[in-house]
């Protein structure tokens, strides 16, 4: 699988908030967003997975285009924004739920799922109490559950404790094993050097370096 990101711009009202980015992907690598609030990070991740349609430039993905040949990736896990449950299912039924949509994944597959991110103990609780860092365990259970070919995580670590976040990153690394391509953000950028083989440092809308792990 090979992702491009080509000359993409983003006008919102008088805010240009991604200026001509162009950057190629490919499976089985990480690839590491970082900068601060605001910088466009989001927003790129939201371009690539067909959620925003950009004023400027293209997303390819194996040479079909977001937009014209393709609506969304065909193969797409991810979490951008803060995962939305229904607060009366538990973990378990909120994940059942949008397995009955999407795919075929059995019971037992999606069990294994949620005690991969450690919520084994409270996959039959009800999502409204849920603390912050369950809450968002689950959303990352939710994008890796299918096995998706690209895998986007935005702020993956936000709420999860200092053990919670070591685990995390070690999914990560297996999803890239597994052969996926994966983009994550992260304001840290120790973490990213870490973790990713390629990290774009974002300033601004604008992609300020780029380095190689």
């Amino acid at each position: 699988m090979f992702l491009e990101v080509k000359h993409i711009s983003k006008q919102i009202g008088a805010d240009e908030v991604l200026k001509d980015i162009t950057i190629s992907m490919e499976k089985g690598k990480i690839y590491g967003f970082q900068g601060k609030n605001g910088c466009g990070k989001s927003m790129l991740m939201r371009v690539i997975c067909g959620l925003v349609i950009p004023t400027h430039g293209s997303v390819t993905i194996d040479g079909e285009q977001l937009g014209k040949e393709l609506s969304f990736p065909r193969s797409l896990g991810m979490m951008i924004e803060k995962p939305g449950f229904l607060g009366s299912y538990t973990g378990l039924q909120n994940l059942e739920m949008l397995a009955a949509i999407r795919s075929e994944l059995k019971k037992k597959e999606i069990e294994d799922v949620l005690a991969r991110v450690g919520l084994e103990d409270v996959m039959h609780k009800k999502y409204r109490k849920y603390s912050l860092g369950m809450k968002q365990k689950l959303g990352i259970a939710a994008a890796i559950m299918e096995k998706p070919d690209i895998l986007i995580l935005d702020e993956p670590a936000n709420a999860l404790d200092e053990k919670s976040e070591e685990q995390l990153w070690n999914i990560v690394r297996e999803e890239k094993e597994r052969g996926a391509l994966v983009i994550v953000s992260c304001h840290t950028a120790e973490v990213l050097e870490s973790v990713a083989d390629e990290i774009y440092r974002m300033d601004c809308g604008r992609v300020k370096e780029h380095i190689v792990c």
